[in-house]
Parts: C-alpha cells; structure tokens; sequence
C-alpha cells in the first residue's frame, strides 16, 4: 500500500479549493452542517487532525478558521506534512489509534483518501465546480468504500454515512461515490 491514492486526493481536492471565491464562503454545502467557509476549515484542518493521529497525538478537534486566511497555502503544508508522515517506512504496517477505532496504516490511509476526496466533491458540488473529479481514484475509492462501509454503520445514530443515494445517467465516478457515502447528487 503506498500513498497514490491520498496523492491524488490531495491533488484534486486541491483543485477545488483553488477554485473557491471569497464571495462563496457562506454558501451551503451538501455537508448540511457546514458552509462553504466551515467546510473549507474541516477540509484544511482535517490535514492536521489526520497528521496528529499519526503522531499519536489526540488533538481536539476545534474549528480553526482556516477560511479567513490564505487556505490553500495552509492546505498545501498541512498535506504535505501528511503525506510526508505517511510515507514513513512501515507505517502502512502498524496500528494506528483513532479516538474511537483502530486500524492499520494502510486501512487509514483509504479512509483518509476518501474524506479528502469526498469533501473536495462536497466543496465541488456547493461552488459550482465540475463535480467529474479524477473518475480512476473516484472508482478505487467506491471500491474500497463498498467493503469497508456496512449497512449497520449507516443506521446507527451520529454516523457522517446516510443512506445511500441513487444517481442519474449523467453522473461522474465521483458523483457515484458521494451517493453511496450518502450525498444527494
């Protein structure tokens, strides 16, 4: 397992990001908790919540407006800083101890990957963008997530997974993945 997929995730959430007008900060979001800026922050500060689980560190998860700034240069560092982590040798090996699970590097680097891809999507959707997003990893990612994500998962109480959606003859890989992560397309 290495880190392409996260690669690429990082790369075209990057993408959207750059694409972001200031105006569109407080717009809405299919992240129905969040706008635009609120995303942004979760976006940006996943980088570093995702670099301080690595480290074994338990950060609290405080929002950070990382929107008033200048986002995209702290997106860059934060996942470079990341990707720099992940590729330390036999990470994807070890256990890796999450607030409420642990898992392998390897199954954390996925499910890093998708958050990062998936809320580039979100960011995509909510700011008029192009929602056809690298259709190979978008693809991988739907794969993966078919395996990892049971129906239990969706029922319980709290879980960020709804019910998965249906989508339309028109509809990108990366539209296929938000639908079955529960997203309205």
């Amino acid at each position: 397992m290495s880190t392409d997929s996260l690669e690429l995730a990082i790369a075209s959430t990057r993408g959207v990001l750059a694409g972001v007008l200031r105006s569109q900060l407080l717009d809405p979001t299919p992240c129905t908790r969040w706008n635009v800026g609120q995303l942004i922050n979760h976006i940006v500060g996943g980088q570093f919540f995702f670099l301080g689980v690595l480290a074994g560190e338990v950060r609290d998860n405080e929002p950070s407006d990382f929107s008033a700034g200048d986002f995209l240069s702290t997106f860059d560092f934060g996942s470079g800083l990341c990707l720099e982590a992940f590729a330390h040798e036999g990470l994807m090996n070890e256990i890796v101890t999450l607030p409420t699970v642990e898992m392998t590097g390897s199954s954390f680097v996925r499910v890093v990957a998708t958050d990062t891809f998936v809320h580039g999507w979100d960011l995509a959707r909510a700011t008029g963008q192009s929602t056809d997003l690298a259709p190979d990893l978008a693809v991988k990612l739907l794969v993966a997530a078919k395996l990892a994500l049971s129906p239990l998962v969706r029922s319980r109480s709290g879980t960020p997974f709804a019910p998965e959606r249906t989508t339309g003859p028109d509809a990108s890989e990366a539209d296929h993945l938000a639908a079955y992560l529960g997203r309205d397309v």
